[in-house]
């Protein structure tokens, strides 16, 4: 037997059942930018800002029902490259398209463990430098650790996650009936123009609230029934998450004056202290797991893709080996880790999340024009494939590239 922990020819394991898939899109998903993301949606269209993320919702179904048909075509890691190279044969396409997916993961892992170290900073007086590194690399290790593992661990962060989000909820049902009364603020009257144009400018923001879904796409090589399983999981993490995104939202703007959330820096914190009387700490609490939650599977999903793009001879093929131990890919996660590392505390990165956003539309534009292309390129899709009809990828295209136009529009 090899004493080599990495050996070419294992693969990964095909570990993950429909309860972790969901789990994991959850959290790469309902990061903590709804945290504050609510301020700014309340800023922008006040009490309609809710309808806002139904509207953002629509683009995202139609992308998702994309992935999930080419995600059950080709369960593989690096799953986006794959796809451009079975619609395209452009090897120049594919790999810039995987590395495309990694670069925003990266950055916005970076991001977001940027942004921890405000959170923490509540309850540890460090430097900023010690609280990222040491988010990094212990987030670094529990995504070294076998997939099970390390995606149980972000599962149950991503339960503590939504509970906070819960606990909005369950705090505005102490309200009594003006969540209901108070309905019929939430859509503009038809001839309210102004009202509909802020509505449909904020769904540009509430898109981003949405982007993480796809990347359950790359851990589809470890799916349980990937077929069966994928789909589900996609459309049950974009459905769960469209629905407590509006309704906690709903309830911030009728709890709390949406020119005074716009005002906050902490707007659910508030929300959850007007509602509760308990401390702003408590909701900050629940933000640092979110924080850690995101960078954690982040790195997984970057792993998966190096890993995947190496197996398909994008990059070298040492990239694309697990350990006899873990069942992971380490080499592509110790890269991965270095890469958030150095985005995190060597740059300045206000303006990098926003180009990760983009980055992603981008993605989804190509991904929905290769479904296309390949349903148009065979008589019938193969057995045992989810298919959605050719009328999906077709305005699931245009409805990102006008995403696109109006965000740089705007």
């Amino acid at each position: 037997m090899s004493s080599d922990p990495a050996t070419p020819q294992r693969g990964l394991v095909r570990s993950l059942s429909l309860t972790h898939a969901v789990l994991y899109g959850l959290g790469v998903t309902i990061g903590a930018g709804i945290y504050v993301l609510v301020g700014v949606m309340a800023d922008r269209s006040g009490m309609h800002a809710p309808l806002a993320f139904l509207v953002a919702a629509i683009p995202m179904a139609l992308s998702a029902a994309s992935f999930a048909e080419l995600g059950t075509r080709m369960p593989v890691s690096a799953s986006e490259a794959a796809y451009a190279q079975a619609a395209f044969d452009r090897r120049w396409l594919s790999l810039s398209v995987g590395l495309l997916v990694v670069a925003t993961a990266t950055i916005s892992a970076a991001t977001i463990a940027s942004g921890s170290a405000g959170y923490i900073a509540s309850f540890l007086d460090w430097p900023d430098f010690w609280i990222i590194a040491g988010v990094v690399l212990a987030m670094g290790a529990v995504s070294c650790l076998a997939t099970t593992q390390s995606v149980t661990f972000a599962g149950i962060m991503t339960v503590i996650e939504i509970g906070g989000l819960l606990a909005i909820i369950g705090a505005g049902l102490m309200m009594g009936e003006a969540p209901l009364e108070r309905l019929p603020e939430l859509v503009p009257g038809p001839g309210d123009a102004a009202a509909w144009v802020s509505v449909l400018g904020s769904s540009l923001v509430a898109v981003f609230a949405f982007l993480g879904f796809e990347h359950l796409v790359n851990i589809s090589e470890e799916l349980k029934e990937p077929t069966r399983t994928l789909p589900r999981a996609l459309f049950l993490t974009l459905g769960i998450t469209a629905v407590l995104y509006f309704v906690v939202v709903w309830i911030a703007v009728v709890a709390v004056p949406p020119v005074e959330l716009g005002a906050s820096e902490a707007p659910l914190a508030l929300v959850f202290e007007r509602l509760t009387g308990f401390p702003l700490v408590t909701m900050s609490a629940i933000a640092i797991v979110a924080t850690l939650n995101g960078v954690v599977v982040h790195m997984i999903m970057i792993a998966r893709v190096l890993y995947g793009m190496a197996r398909q001879g994008f990059l070298p093929s040492r990239l694309g080996t697990v350990s006899s131990v873990t069942g992971t890919p380490l080499v592509t996660t110790a890269i991965g880790v270095v890469a958030i590392l150095a985005l995190a505390v060597a740059l300045s990165l206000g303006g990098l999340a926003d180009l990760a956003a983009r980055g992603t539309l981008v993605i989804f534009a190509i991904i929905n024009l290769a479904l296309l292309k390949i349903k148009r390129a065979e008589a019938s899709a193969p057995d045992h494939v989810f298919v959605c009809p050719v009328w999906v990828p077709v305005v699931g295209f245009a409805s990102t590239v006008a995403l696109l136009a109006a965000d740089f529009a705007l």
